[in-house]
């Protein structure tokens, strides 16, 4: 009878035993959080996979993902520093960085943890466009304006245990009913700036213009001065020339003799028959009747 009482208590033990192991352990996934929970409040968390011991029954177990999660935010309307409407249409990728706060404060629900989200962002994209206008937020679209509402995202949802890891704009346009009187503005103000660049260009190329004129006749002046120059320098040099050449009576009879040689050939110059009256006193006359008086 003895031995059938310890059988018996054996055998229960075991069944006992092999009911409540599946209970005992659990599995920490690669890429996951689990929090051990005891009677309600959280005892420890670890994200070292493998396979856990927990007491059943008094322990229970909650796994949390760490992969990042995508949320598409719904459109919203901001208005911008020069009370300008525009719409925000953006989209956030985030984490849980804090799976204790995560549990304790939005009891790790993904939905709430959407609800906070989508505050802390549109907070972000109001501050931030609300200190731009219209013009600056148009330009500034892109990396530098969704890194400011990310970092000011964070700011407020730290509390949670969230980490928003990117946003991204994937539209701030303008409301239809303004669009086009927006664009024909700003299509306006570059034509002004254009023209105004092309004015200072043309008023630019006008002063280079001038100093290159103003350099060209001082240039033009100066070459001009030296030839008169050299020309005055060549005539006096010609006149030494004739001067040494003609230095004596006889030379100087000669050159007279070839000048008027020179005056009677262009008298005949041109067409038709030409007649020449030549005193007897005249040069030409003294030479011609073969005079010296």
């Amino acid at each position: 009878m003895k031995k059938f009482i310890v059988s018996t208590a054996l055998l229960l033990v075991t069944v006992i035993v092999l009911m409540a192991a599946p209970f005992s352990f659990y599995v920490v996934g690669p890429n996951e959080y689990a929090a051990l929970f005891k009677f309600g409040k959280i005892v420890s968390v670890t994200d070292t996979p493998g396979i856990k011991y927990k007491t059943p029954v008094v322990h229970t177990v909650r796994h949390i993902t760490k992969k990042l999660h995508l949320y598409d935010i719904p459109r919203s309307g901001v208005i911008t520093k020069d009370k300008k409407s525009m719409i925000a249409d953006n989209y956030v990728t985030w984490r849980v960085s804090d799976p204790v706060k995560y549990i304790q404060t939005l009891n790790a629900i993904e939905a709430r943890a959407r609800e906070r989200i989508e505050a802390a962002v549109y907070n972000a994209v109001k501050n931030a466009i609300s200190s731009m206008t219209q013009d600056e937020v148009i330009e500034a679209r892109g990396g530098k304006l969704s890194a400011k509402i990310a970092e000011d995202s964070n700011s407020d949802i730290g509390m949670y245990g969230i980490e928003i890891v990117q946003t991204e704009m994937k539209a701030l346009d303008l409301p239809n009913d303004n669009k086009s009187a927006v664009y024909e503005r700003m299509i306006s103000e570059r034509q002004n700036i254009a023209a105004s660049f092309t004015a200072e260009g043309n008023s630019e190329a006008q002063k280079i213009r001038n100093v290159t004129d103003r350099q060209t006749a001082i240039r033009i002046a100066n070459a001009e001065q030296s030839a008169d120059i050299l020309i005055a320098e060549g005539e006096a040099e010609y006149m030494k020339i004739l001067q040494s050449a003609y230095d004596t009576p006889e030379k100087a009879e000669f050159y007279s003799f070839l000048r008027s040689l020179d005056a009677l050939k262009k008298s005949f110059a041109g067409n038709g028959e030409k007649t020449i009256i030549l005193g007897r006193d005249s040069e030409l006359g003294r030479i011609l009747y073969g005079t010296n008086q």
